[in-house]
């Protein structure tokens, strides 16, 4: 029986020598409000891992791989072999996949490589930020005219609508590295 705290232990311990200072690792990441993934990786990207042990299900990963998809610029499933031929039919060809395998000895094999995800929704992204976060975003842009009192909804909205992807990629990820009290798996 493959157990999630196994795998996750044996994927950071695999992330950890490519990662460099500036890099922030984060467990449970919430999306949305919807889902949250199981460790986040945040520093060029914003890469996600959703992790699916030899007793889980994979009925709620239609679900998952749709908000995934909405924010994260990479996405990897690292799933136990009995769930890999279904898996499979679930993902989205972009999607990475490592096959976790073992039981006291855990090991995690790549079987497919992650591609950049070209289908980023500007609107689902900005929700990872804070409506401070948001609205500092829209003031260092001369952009919070009529929007600092304004529920974070609208605040997302015109962030979403005014600041180019590539650009708003950069700003969601350098709040999430700044911020304090993260449950910081690094």
């Amino acid at each position: 029986m493959l157990r999630d705290a196994d795998v996750r232990r044996v994927l950071l311990g695999g992330l950890a020598p490519h990662l460099d200072a500036d890099t922030l690792v984060v467990d449970e990441l919430d999306l949305c409000g919807l889902t949250r993934v199981d460790v986040a990786v945040i520093n060029g990207h914003l890469s996600g891992f959703e992790i699916k042990g030899s007793t889980d299900t994979l009925r709620r990963l239609p679900g998952q791989v749709a908000v995934y998809s909405q924010v994260l610029d990479f996405a990897e499933l690292v799933v136990a072999e009995n769930h890999y031929e279904r898996a499979l039919d679930l993902l989205p060809a972009w999607w990475g996949v490592r096959i976790a395998s073992g039981i006291e000895q855990v090991r995690l094999d790549s079987a497919r490589p992650p591609q950049p995800n070209d289908t980023v929704d500007p609107g689902a992204l900005v929700q990872l930020l804070w409506r401070d976060e948001a609205l500092a975003e829209l003031a260092v842009r001369g952009l919070d005219r009529g929007v600092r009192s304004k529920p974070r909804w609208i605040i997302w909205e015109r962030l979403a609508a005014e600041v180019p992807l590539e650009e708003l990629k950069t700003a969601v990820r350098t709040r999430l590295k700044g911020r304090t009290g993260w449950r910081a798996a690094r």
